[in-house]
């Protein structure tokens, strides 16, 4: 044996004895450990990282929502008034501001500042929107089907 390969044995002694927390080092285990220090020191190297795909807002808004309405115990159809409520008032777009009321966010609160009272972020968080609207829809029409109907009557809820 020559004294590169004893120092490598030595070298991976030492991170197995590391990477196991002290317990007793075998020479198979020292070979193991090597192997994949060298993997993960390679894999860094020359892999890059991996990216995650995030929904569109628009899905994630919608995901939070349908989670919200089945805890109010409403059923699906419920979430089906909501989603076509929604999809023509702000097109689930929680920065929609309409230029002639005023209204904001998701829900197109009127001023969107109403939406304060859940949360100081209502400008930009599409959760603190949700809530503030499933409340508001509770509150005045019992249901988001109400709303819905409401809207389809009146153009406007």
């Amino acid at each position: 044996m020559d004294s590169n390969s004893v120092l490598r044995n030595a070298v991976a002694a030492v991170i197995a004895f590391t990477a196991i927390g002290g317990a007793s080092v075998t020479p198979v285990m020292a070979e193991e450990a090597k192997g994949v220090h060298l993997g993960v020191w390679k894999m860094r190297v020359q892999v890059p990282a991996r990216r995650t795909r995030q929904a569109p807002a628009k899905i994630r808004s919608k995901a939070y929502a349908f989670r919200l309405v089945t805890r109010h115990t409403w059923s699906g159809q419920q979430f089906q008034c909501l989603d076509s409520l929604w999809t023509r008032e702000s097109n689930w777009d929680h920065r929609a501001y309409n230029q002639g009321s005023g209204a904001y966010g998701i829900p197109q609160a009127l001023p969107g500042s109403k939406m304060g009272y859940v949360a100081g972020d209502w400008r930009f968080n599409p959760q603190t929107q949700i809530r503030w609207g499933l409340r508001y829809i509770k509150g005045r029409y019992g249901s988001p089907c109400g709303a819905w109907g409401h809207f389809q009557s009146h153009n406007w809820y």
